[in-house]
């Protein structure tokens, strides 16, 4: 089978006249969200946030630790807010030096991190709102209050987790491109 093949000619690239005209254009590593940016520095500010809160609401209540996957939920809590804060400190650190976080080792540890994290804690909201919805049948465990904040606090879970997820994706979509 005979197959024609293209024939690429070289093309010169006009040279710019003016870098005003031109403005530089927008890089991969320039998206908001990504490690050593603002946007970066908000999501981990509001997943730190978002796990204190879903601690605390859980924390709140006086016996959260009859049931084993609520101290998971707490668990998966910390470990989110721990790592979110300490990403945080670097996102910072990176933004008062100027400072580039986009080798491909960091891009590494940080998207394994945001996804192991995410895992927890999708994994930790899941079976805290299925043990919920067990002691919600059954009236004589839960009373109303502990149930309205074990769901408060698996609601703040949740959303935690569709925080860290733009910060998984984004890591990893740059980790995928170099």
């Amino acid at each position: 089978m005979f197959v024609s093949r293209p024939a690429v000619q070289p093309v010169e690239a006009p040279s710019p006249v003016n870098a005003a005209e031109n403005p530089p254009r927008l890089r991969m590593k320039d998206i908001h969200g990504m490690p050593g940016t603002a946007g970066g520095l908000a999501l981990r500010l509001s997943q730190f946030g978002l796990a204190v809160a879903a601690l605390g609401v859980m924390e709140s209540t006086s016996n959260f630790g009859f049931v084993t996957v609520f101290c998971y939920l707490i668990a998966a809590a910390i470990t989110q807010s721990l790592w979110s804060i300490s990403l945080a400190f670097l996102d910072i650190y990176a933004l008062l030096v100027k400072r580039c976080l986009r080798n491909p080792r960091a891009l590494c540890i940080f998207t394994i991190g945001d996804g192991i994290i995410s895992t927890l804690t999708f994994s930790a909201a899941c079976a805290s709102a299925g043990i919920t919805i067990l002691l919600r049948g059954n009236g004589s465990i839960c009373s109303h209050e502990h149930c309205t904040s074990f769901e408060t606090a698996i609601a703040i879970a949740f959303i935690s987790w569709f925080v860290i997820c733009p910060s998984f994706l984004l890591n990893f979509w740059q980790l995928a491109s170099s």
